[in-house]
């Protein structure tokens, strides 16, 4: 018999039910209506909007024809997809979800690109600024660029690179550099509030994006 440990997990992040969590052992249907396994109070969200189903090939998302929709990746779902570990999506506007392959608590990584001042945790999806933890989180797009980033900090990431990182193959081809630049101004935004001293994400002219994460 498996522990609870070795099911997938969802872990609801901003929205009304932030910090719950469902081992995913059985079908769960998302939506307003009480009979659902699990169930948002908000009108934004159809009486039965989504449908998490885990089989032996992993666990796949599908929408149920909701007014709002199921977001994933940037985009609205228009078909099911399989969940990859890490994977983020929202329930309309309402409810953002991150999926994880299993229940097990992963430490952070503390290798040595992960000695500044910034630190994310791409398990919990969080993010830490000078040691104090952002909050609100970030938005899925804004933290899949950031990871980006982390993940080649002191290196530049080319904005073509970047979108098709962020958005995916499949979506990046519309995704213009008006809508780039948007998330990335958003996402500076957020990390001075946390730090108005140090620039941590600089335009290299030319050439793209470059992550510069101070020492402490």
């Amino acid at each position: 018999m498996l522990d609870e440990q070795d099911y997938p997990v969802l872990v609801a992040q901003s929205g009304p039910l932030k910090g719950e969590r469902w081992p995913l052992n059985k079908p769960v249907v998302i939506g307003r209506e009480a009979s659902c396994e699990i169930t948002i109070p908000d009108r934004q969200v159809s009486r039965y909007h989504a449908r998490i189903t885990v089989g032996v090939s992993g666990a796949v998302l599908e929408d149920l024809g909701s007014k709002n929709g199921t977001h994933y990746r940037g985009g609205r779902l228009t078909a099911p997809v399989a969940l990859q570990d890490g994977d983020i999506f929202q329930v309309a506007v309402a409810q953002e979800f991150l999926f994880l392959s299993t229940d097990a608590t992963m430490p952070l990584d503390t290798g040595p690109m992960r000695t500044g001042r910034l630190l994310l945790d791409m398990k919990s999806r969080q993010v830490w600024v000078n040691q104090k933890q952002m909050s609100p989180p970030l938005s899925a797009l804004q933290f899949h660029l950031l990871w980006v980033l982390y993940e080649n900090a002191g290196s530049v990431i080319s904005r073509q690179q970047l979108v098709s990182e962020v958005w995916g193959d499949e979506q990046s081809a519309g995704v213009t550099d008006q809508a780039l630049d948007a998330l990335i101004r958003r996402l500076r935004d957020r990390l001075a509030e946390m730090d108005s001293v140090n620039t941590y994400i600089a335009t290299v002219r030319g050439h793209g994006l470059r992550l510069d994460n101070p020492k402490e």
